[in-house]
């Protein structure tokens, strides 16, 4: 007899930008959950951003720069050519050291776990008296890195350089969604992720259409998140990264058994 996927026939939702979509709406399908993708996210540079052209007439001065995601590095090359003489970098994660790979830029430090918290604490003997830092971020970053390695005695330029914002496709697709209960399983890969989505909850009253949804999410900032909003969290790996939230997702349904599909199947009644 061959074994169900764990997945099998749930909708998740896919909070990813189109871009970003792709590999984890496949890593659903191979659980057989459907990915319904609904981006919660979606990022534009700041036009007109004299702040961050003045740092990058300096950029020789700075001895490191650090990026905290993907986005970061994606846009901050719109600007800056990889072949630029760079100095020294940081990155927090996988998937943004890798964005940085690909353009052949090298990668000095990356910390044990992608957290901020962690990452400053690793960081920080790398980090003499009036080191000069450039830390490009979006508009909702935390201010922990920056605040943490000036207390250290760098000189920190924090620059925002996109913004991040919630589409009006997916505010629309998404209440019709939840409307309709047609989503089984919430994935939230950042706290916007958590705050986008309780936005249209709660815009149109939608908080009850919640119940019985599955909850799963990456890092525990956006865990915090989802706890003021007084949400469940049922999975929330130790390893901050989509395989293995869906990993995790997948061992939790298997654990829970046909009880929790049958649940599911008159939620959607």
């Amino acid at each position: 007899m061959i074994k169900a996927l764990p997945l099998l026939d749930k909708n998740v939702l896919v909070p990813r930008s189109r871009e970003q979509a792709q590999s984890f709406s496949k890593l659903v399908e191979e659980y057989g959950g459907i990915p319904v993708e609904i981006p919660l996210i979606a990022f534009r540079p700041l036009e007109k951003n004299q702040y961050f052209e003045a740092c990058l007439s300096r950029l020789e001065r700075y001895d490191w720069i650090i990026f905290t995601s993907n986005t970061t590095v994606e846009t901050f090359f719109s600007f800056v050519k990889a072949e630029a003489k760079l100095p020294k970098i940081a990155v927090i994660g996988k998937r943004t050291e890798a964005a940085l790979k690909e353009k052949a830029v090298p990668v000095e430090f990356v910390p044990s776990v992608y957290v901020a918290e962690t990452f400053v604490e690793e960081f920080n003997p790398y980090v003499h008296e009036g080191a000069r830092v450039l830390l490009p971020k979006g508009n909702l970053a935390r201010d922990y890195i920056g605040l943490s390695l000036a207390k250290a005695g760098a000189e920190v330029d924090e620059v925002v350089i996109y913004e991040n914002y919630l589409p009006e496709e997916s505010r629309r697709k998404l209440a019709e969604a939840l409307s309709r209960r047609q989503l089984d399983i919430l994935t939230f890969t950042s706290p916007s992720t958590v705050d986008h989505l309780m936005a249209v909850v709660r815009e149109n009253g939608l908080l009850e259409q919640l119940n019985g949804c599955i909850i799963g999410c990456i890092g525990p900032v956006t865990e915090k998140r989802l706890r003021e909003y007084g949400l469940p969290i049922h999975v929330s790996p130790k390893q901050y990264t989509v395989k293995e939230m869906l990993k995790s997702l997948a061992e939790f349904l298997e654990e829970q058994g046909p009880s929790l599909t049958d649940a599911i199947g008159q939620k959607k009644r």
